[in-house]
């Protein structure tokens, strides 16, 4: 999820664990614990781009990060918070709740999280768009209000269950919604007789009323989307896989790592020499008066026998133009 939802929740955290004896400060350790894990895109300053995407949300979003680093944490606090003489244990609570909640928030993403590392399997559930005011800005809203009660008051703990409360209610009710859209998807697929092998779906950005799909068959990808306001059937569009064409690059050692990033959703495609790779899972971003693009993109180039990958910069995106074309197909096709 984003910054400011991951320091809400990892705040909300720290009042649950410690507000009751620190008060406010609880707050701001939480905070910070709930940044933590997203310094793993550091690497991309020390690394080539491959190897910063396999790193992204690994080690840092792991179960043995929040249980080898919450100790420590909790040591240091503890030394800097003397005065509130809780010992190193209270604080090491606070810490790895503050750690563990942000992985676990991004595991409903469609980038997921290596929770269990060292296994390189991702909890991905791809039920909510990394950013969602509707999760966001009511617990946003009651985490705000709790800073202006005294650590010893009952609003101010009923204020921090509700957002807590709301928020998780929420997370799971997105859960729901997908299996209604993957329904709803899979009926369409064979109402037009459609035969596939793997479908995939995930939440349009900050909404759960509209949907894109992507549809494996043998020789394509088809994608799609969905709102909750479409009266008209669900049209696919249909993305050859190129797997034939592209077969000697896919051979490179780091294109391999690329198609294991994409979990076998990626498209290779050659435009003036050049070779680009697709990771569809993420989908298209539209353009004005121009085809959409796919949000992640690599350029492919042969450098001294190797294939080097660099991600295509997204330019040409208007945001207001963005945000009118999510809003009209919200609001439905018929």
């Amino acid at each position: 999820m984003d910054s400011l939802t991951q320091i809400v929740l990892g705040a909300a955290v720290g009042e649950a664990t410690l507000g009751k004896k620190v008060g406010n400060k609880a707050l701001l350790y939480g905070a910070i614990a709930g940044t933590i894990p997203d310094l793993d895109i550091l690497a991309n300053i020390f690394t080539d781009t491959i190897t910063a995407i396999e790193f992204h949300r690994g080690f840092s979003h792991s179960i043995v990060f929040s249980m080898l680093f919450a100790p420590i944490l909790g040591w240091t606090v503890n030394k800097l918070e003397r005065k509130s003489n809780l010992g190193w244990k209270p604080w090491a609570k606070l810490f790895f709740w503050g750690l563990f909640t942000h992985p676990l928030l991004d595991s409903f993403t469609t980038w997921g999280t290596q929770l269990f590392w060292p296994f390189k399997a991702r909890l991905a559930f791809n039920s909510i768009f990394v950013i969602d005011p509707l999760y966001t800005l009511p617990f946003l809203v009651l985490t705000v209000m709790v800073l202006f009660y005294t650590r010893d008051s009952n609003t101010r703990r009923r204020l921090n269950t509700a957002g807590l409360t709301i928020s998780t209610s929420y997370l799971l009710l997105t859960l729901v919604i997908k299996e209604v859209v993957n329904n709803k998807f899979e009926r369409a697929l064979n109402d037009q007789n459609i035969a596939f092998s793997n479908i995939s779906t995930r939440p349009a950005p900050m909404t759960t009323l509209l949907w894109n799909a992507n549809i494996e068959t043998p020789e394509n990808y088809l994608i799609a989307d969905y709102s909750f306001f479409d009266s008209a059937p669900i049209h696919f569009t249909v993305y050859p896989k190129n797997r034939e064409a592209a077969a000697n690059i896919m051979k490179y050692p780091n294109v391999q790592r690329l198609m294991n990033i994409a979990e076998g959703w990626f498209i290779l495609e050659q435009k003036k020499g050049q070779w680009y790779f697709y990771d569809l899972r993420f989908g298209l971003i539209p353009r004005k008066n121009q085809p959409p693009f796919f949000a992640f993109s690599y350029l492919l180039k042969k450098v001294n026998g190797r294939i080097t990958a660099s991600e295509t910069p997204k330019t040409g995106r208007d945001a207001n133009y963005l945000l009118s074309v999510l809003w009209e197909r919200i609001q439905g096709k018929s």
